[in-house]
């Protein structure tokens, strides 16, 4: 491909030096800067962006406390203003806003200014329905750009966003939006998800029923449902305004900590969180971030644009780090459908042709995708002209190095040598990233370049210190613009406080295990809380799915470690093996091996099971504490949401283990 443009992160340290005076030699004394003068360096956030607001504000931070700092008081903002004041450039330049596609091909191209148009005709559409401020608007959508519209719309007005995956069951999509009472509920009556077209009118109608507090469904009507459901608002009439109110219309200028939407912890146990976000907050940490992740430059002749995809479900919060591409003038490219096409047969090169059908320059997935592909035999160079990608995005799980140098030589095997892995890990939980990417920084395969930004992360060792070279506690010693501003109906801040203050008061306890090096890169081990402890050593479970799943015959794996209140450590591991393969003595026996030659005779576990599938959440998680839980002895309806997993049936094997195991201990 072409040579990239300046990287991001460099354009800004040269605004810095000329506007500010401010030079650093090294990233690490421009993070330093950044996390100790944070009101320089937000600051230089909202001027480096271009952010206006018709009022002025006090103070960049007026308390640094956490939780409950108070950010640019008196500033007013819209995230959709943010957005769509790029709509003129970016059209001029002979930039698409949004190119969507999907697992039958049917490819729409949307405009920036129709972008505008359906935005407005939808945003009075809801203000003739009685949508004011602060109301909730909740979505049952799929990938598709009438989500974004959807979601620009309701923040236009200042109502509040809130979106769950056509995907989800019923009970877990109504046990998250009745926690938040919405007005209006805007749902598709079907999808075409893994081969297949599903019904969901029945589900939308059951919805409906379930929330008392919907006052109007306003329905996206698809060729995927099978019958024909009343609504009180088709999507088509909702977009469908050209008047002059529309050619006018303008986002609302909304205080900095007007509440934008709501999005949910993983909900394993009890109901889920139902996190609040900020304007101001998301938008200002969405500019830190895009700085990392180097997107918006233009690239290659002709001033080629940024096509930015990252594969995603609307469930996942990866997928307002997508719709985020938009703030920057990028390009979307959306995909609604499954990742291998179908999972009776997967064929694991569906997004490669896709990444080289739309020209996308960055594409990102999750970490498992990537492993998928490589375990698939999956040749990149075979899927088409992938000339145009420069950067591959990873989260969701920590990328192994196996699986990068695969990435990375699948790519020079095609001629391209200088494609960038921008692996980042963070949250929804403040809807950012801690540790993220910077191409002009060395890559490390399996590593993350850098602690992003603003963020003062730190690993903690048991007696609360910072250290570097050791796993330790990952967490934030000063506060970001978007921590949580509450929990939706959280009494005395209760849940909130438990949820990430309750270790170190005053400290934002991220919940997974971090390790810093001396060069500032940074490698996740999975959940501090589902970490293995043997004999006192300390090991993330990442090292030893690395170690037992470069082994070709096995797909994947997990493990959990039951030591609990001074009981001995008892570590089972459990795999998923290829067609044909078999846990015998000589497979148990080279399982062992990889992990005695790559980590410590240590860990080793106690036994090991075959299993048909290891449960993950909708975004691809492993479920290592639900597990851990179950094999504890707690009842599965207190440790996970079935309605909220990618494979709920997985979970039966593992019910069975645990019955067994609660026979076998009354017995002993």
């Amino acid at each position: 491909m072409t040579a990239p443009n300046v990287p991001q992160l460099r354009l800004y340290q040269d605004w810095l030096r000329d506007t500010r005076g401010l030079v650093f030699n090294r990233y690490d004394d421009l993070w330093r800067w950044s996390t100790t003068d944070l009101d320089g360096f937000w600051q230089s956030i909202w001027d480096y962006a271009g952010m206006r607001s018709p009022t002025p504000h006090s103070a960049v931070v007026a308390d640094r406390k956490m939780p409950g700092a108070v950010w640019f008081p008196g500033a007013q903002v819209n995230y959709a203003r943010e957005v769509l004041r790029h709509a003129d450039a970016a059209h001029a330049a002979g930039m698409l806003a949004i190119v969507s596609d999907d697992e039958r091909g049917d490819v729409r191209e949307m405009s920036w200014p129709e972008l505008r148009r359906q935005v407005a005709s939808v945003a009075l559409t809801l203000k003739s329905h009685g949508v004011q401020r602060g109301d909730r608007v909740a979505a049952y959508l799929p990938n598709v750009s009438e989500t974004i519209v959807a979601c620009l719309a309701c923040l236009s007005i200042g109502a509040v966003w809130s979106v769950c995956a056509p995907d989800m069951g019923t009970a877990a999509v109504a046990d998250r939006f009745r926690q938040i009472e919405p007005k209006v509920l805007i749902a598709a009556d079907g999808v075409h998800y893994g081969g297949k077209a599903i019904d969901r009118s029945a589900v939308v109608q059951e919805l409906r029923a379930q929330l008392p507090s919907v006052e109007t469904l306003l329905l996206l009507r698809t060729p995927h449902a099978a019958r024909r459901i009343d609504t009180d608002v088709d999507w088509a009439d909702a977009i469908a305004r050209e008047d002059a109110e529309v050619a006018a219309f303008e986002p609302e200028w909304l205080p900095f900590d007007h509440p934008i939407w709501i999005v949910y912890s993983s909900g394993t146990t009890g109901l889920p969180k139902p996190i609040v976000h900020g304007h101001g907050g998301i938008v200002m940490t969405m500019y830190a971030c895009g700085l990392h992740n180097d997107i918006g430059a233009s690239y290659g002749a002709n001033n080629f644009g940024e096509r930015f995809h990252w594969y995603s479900s609307t469930g996942w919060v990866m997928w307002n780090c997508q719709m985020a591409g938009l703030a920057f003038g990028a390009t979307i490219v959306l995909y609604d459908g499954h990742p291998a096409g179908s999972k009776d047969q997967p064929d694991w090169a569906v997004l490669w042709r896709f990444v080289a059908k739309h020209r996308i320059t960055f594409f990102g997935a999750g970490a498992a995708y990537f492993t998928n592909c490589m375990k698939a035999g999956v040749t990149t160079a075979a899927c088409g002209d992938l000339s145009r990608v420069r950067a591959l995005g990873s989260t969701g799980s920590p990328l192994s190095e196996e699986v990068q140098r695969w990435g990375t030589a699948q790519f020079r095997a095609a001629g391209s040598d200088d494609v960038w892995w921008c692996n980042i890990s963070g949250g929804t939980d403040f809807c950012g990233a801690f540790v993220g990417g910077n191409r002009e920084l060395p890559e490390v395969p399996g590593q993350m370049q850098c602690r992003q930004l603003g963020h003062a992360v730190e690993a903690w060792n048991e007696d609360g210190q910072p250290v570097i070279g050791e796993v330790g506690e990952l967490v934030c010693v000063q506060p970001i613009p978007s921590m949580p501003l509450y929990l939706w109906n959280d009494e005395g801040n209760a849940r909130y406080l438990s949820s990430y203050f309750d270790t170190y008061p005053g400290v934002w306890r991220h919940g997974d295990w971090l390790k810093i090096g001396e060069d500032g890169g940074c490698i996740i081990y999975g959940r501090s809380d589902a970490t293995i402890n043997r004999q006192g050593l300390r090991m993330g479970t990442s090292e030893i799915y690395s170690a037992v799943e470069a082994l070709p015959e096995v797909i994947d794996s997990m493990v959990v470690d039951l030591e609990y209140l001074g009981r001995e450590s008892y570590m089972p591991l459990f795999v998923v093996l290829r067609p044909g393969a078999e846990l015998n003595g000589a497979m148990r026996a080279k399982l062992n091996d990889a992990i005695k030659n790559s980590l410590s005779p240590r860990f080793l576990p106690n036994e090991i099971f075959q299993v048909p599938e290891i449960p993950r959440t909708l975004s691809g998680k492993k479920q290592e504490l639900p597990i851990k839980k179950l094999l504890l002895g707690q009842p599965i309806d207190r440790v996970v949401n079935k309605e909220a997993m990618a494979n709920p049936a997985s979970l039966d094997w593992f019910v069975a283990l645990a019955a067994e195991r609660a026979v076998a201990g009354a017995s002993a």
